[in-house]
């Protein structure tokens, strides 16, 4: 097991880089320019992506980080150089990456798929997600930014 570690914060590495980029593009672009966009168009744009961004690369490169991640908190057990980093970024990813996602964007993805079209999508749009959505992915940036450090910087001493 000990021999398979830098297999796999290597692939945590990788994994949590790709969802950081991702994560900071919403953040820093995305969803700027969903709100520049009529409210009816914002929200079938961002309908849009919830529905696509659901495919085996996303979800192998989401999930499958969170998973390395614990496997890596496990493997801290066996103490090592670089362990309690590698743990750390495990934990870091799954809290605030993987449990934010389901516990806050993910019911407001549903909330807002779920609005029928007029006022009241438009006041979900403007009143929660345009604010609440976005606020917890920045969250999720911040996190799976730190996530990415912890990983690599353990990854170096293994």
């Amino acid at each position: 097991m000990i021999a398979l570690i830098p297999v796999l914060a290597f692939a945590a590495v990788i994994g949590s880089g790709l969802i950081a980029g991702l994560f900071f593009v919403f953040s820093v672009c995305i969803m700027q320019a969903l709100s520049r966009l009529p409210p009816e168009e914002g929200i079938a744009a961002m309908n849009a992506i919830n529905v696509v961004i659901q495919n085996p690369l996303f979800l192998t490169a989401f999930m499958g980080t969170a998973l390395l991640g614990l496997v890596l908190v496990v493997t801290a057990l066996w103490g090592g150089e670089g362990s309690c980093l590698l743990a750390a970024g495990g934990l870091v990813y799954f809290i605030g990456t993987l449990v934010v996602t389901m516990v806050f964007n993910v019911p407001l993805n549903n909330a807002l798929a779920a609005a029928a079209p007029g006022q009241a999508a438009t006041e979900l749009w403007q009143q929660r997600y345009l604010t609440d959505w976005v606020w917890w992915n920045h969250v999720r940036t911040l996190a799976s930014i730190a996530s990415l450090a912890l990983f690599v910087l353990g990854f170096a001493r293994v």
